[in-house]
């Protein structure tokens, strides 16, 4: 049966609304997105040149953009994100945009056995992300001066007619005069064509420009002079428009120099150094940076630097962690402390046995436990920031005689007896990391025990060094 025309146009139009509603469901069910733009294809993917940093990157966190695996997010690091974009005419005009993201991971086992990059699947924010930048990106093309009509239109109008020019109109000259008129125009040739050419401007058709005779026409001093005369002018502007140019060389070349690395930003001395969300020694580390990582510095203080990560994401990295921004030290210069930490503490037992306490990673583990206390009780020296050296210290030092006398624990804990004490722990892979330089100084403390915390807390980025 054949349809009319416009009934055929009418069943097609619910039909290809239908498709879309279908291709929306199947797209949501598989983590990926789609939109219906205006533009064409070409239009698109012109807009999507100037996005190539949105479509991959590092993600802060993973809560938000993944949807919840096998495990907890929260033993997922270094979050990396990849999108693809598929785009594709339709009869309708304008072109249907698929989205789809692959999340990559770092999954830290526990027990270590299966530790590895693994797989998620995208919540769907990353694409909804990434489509409204493109609308925002194809609206700001759509106003750029690039697409307004060319200087030349605008000037002359829809009605705008030549003119022709004033010599076509004179009466043709006999053989005679023609000479002594080509002399004349010759001499004045430099002159006359700037004036000729601002008369019509208004027409935007320039002046005639008169022909020099062949030569043999005019004695050789007439022809030297003219030919001075013609080259005077020229040299002149050809100077200065050489002036010009280099003076604009330069300008664009400090600008780009600004723009290609501002003077804001900090950048990490080493890898493994993590990035928290407060400043706080027992912070949650949103991840671990890589060495040369740079960020924007938003604030800092004697032991914290403020960090932008991407967007409206903010961290936190500690200052003797990064390279600071040039004319502000990488720490702030403090009083030489009048003895060394080993000086104030001493060890005054050791022994093997397990773990007192409840941190998952050395629950019910045999663990080396070391019970210090200060020298001298009454001294004033000894605060946080001693006993984070002392740990240091002691931390280096056990894992060097355990390594040699081959004895098969699982960490090493630090027992400060004293009233204000406390107590560090540490597995043997995070000190074995942090002794092979796989782990910075301030990852060593992140990944460690501290109870109480805020026993620790006081000086917290100075005891990383």
């Amino acid at each position: 049966m054949n349809f009319p025309a416009t009934r055929w146009i009418s069943l097609r139009a619910p039909l290809f609304a239908g498709i879309l509603c279908l291709s929306a469901l199947a797209a949501a069910q598989s983590g990926s997105a789609e939109r219906v733009f205006p533009q064409a294809k070409t239009t698109i993917e012109s807009a999507l040149k100037g996005m190539q940093g949105n479509l991959s990157g590092h993600l802060p966190t993973l809560d938000g953009f993944a949807s919840a695996p096998a495990y907890s997010l929260d033993q997922y690091r270094r979050g990396f994100f990849e999108v693809t974009v598929q785009i594709a005419p339709i009869p309708s005009g304008g072109s249907l945009v698929h989205v789809s993201a692959k999340i990559t991971a770092w999954y830290a086992d526990p027990s270590g056995a299966h530790s590895g990059y693994q797989l998620l699947k995208s919540n769907g924010r990353i694409e909804a992300d990434l489509l409204d930048q493109l609308a925002d990106q194809l609206a700001l093309n759509a106003q750029s001066p690039e697409n307004a009509p060319p200087l030349e239109i605008q000037k002359q109008g829809p009605a705008a007619k030549p003119v022709p020019p004033k010599s076509a109109e004179s009466a043709p000259a006999t053989p005679g005069r023609q000479q002594n008129s080509l002399a004349s125009q010759s001499q004045n040739s430099v002159a006359a064509a700037p004036a000729n050419s601002s008369a019509n401007d208004e027409h935007l058709i320039s002046a005639p420009t008169p022909k020099l005779p062949e030569p043999g026409t005019f004695s050789s001093s007439l022809s030297q002079g003219l030919a001075q005369e013609a080259a005077t002018p020229a040299k002149a502007s050809s100077d200065k428009t050489d002036s010009a140019l280099e003076a604009e060389a330069q300008g664009l070349e400090e600008i780009l120099k600004n723009q290609a690395h501002p003077k804001n930003l900090v950048a990490v001395k080493k890898s493994g150094t993590p990035v928290v969300e407060k400043p706080s020694l027992t912070a949650k580390t949103l991840f671990l940076a890589s060495m040369h990582d740079e960020f924007e510095m938003l604030d800092f203080n004697e032991d914290w630097v403020h960090v932008r990560i991407s967007g409206l994401s903010r961290g936190w990295v500690w200052r003797d962690s990064v390279e600071m921004p040039e004319g502000i030290p990488d720490t702030l210069t403090r009083a030489a402390a009048p003895v060394a930490a080993a000086d104030l503490f001493h060890v005054v037992r050791e022994e093997a046995g397990q773990f007192p306490g409840d941190w998952p990673s050395l629950r019910g583990k045999n663990v080396k436990i070391l019970t210090i206390q200060k020298i001298d009780e009454n001294a004033k020296t000894g605060g946080p920031q001693d006993k984070l050296e002392f740990s240091k210290y002691l931390l280096d030092k056990t894992f060097t005689e355990l390594t040699n006398q081959k004895q098969d624990l699982a960490g090493i804990v630090l027992v400060f007896d004293s009233a204000d004490g406390g107590m560090v722990a540490a597995t043997i892979t995070t000190v074995q990391q942090w002794k092979a330089g796989s782990l910075s100084d301030s990852a060593l403390w992140h990944n460690c025990f501290f109870d109480p915390p805020e026993t620790f807390a006081a000086s917290a980025s100075s005891g990383g060094r």
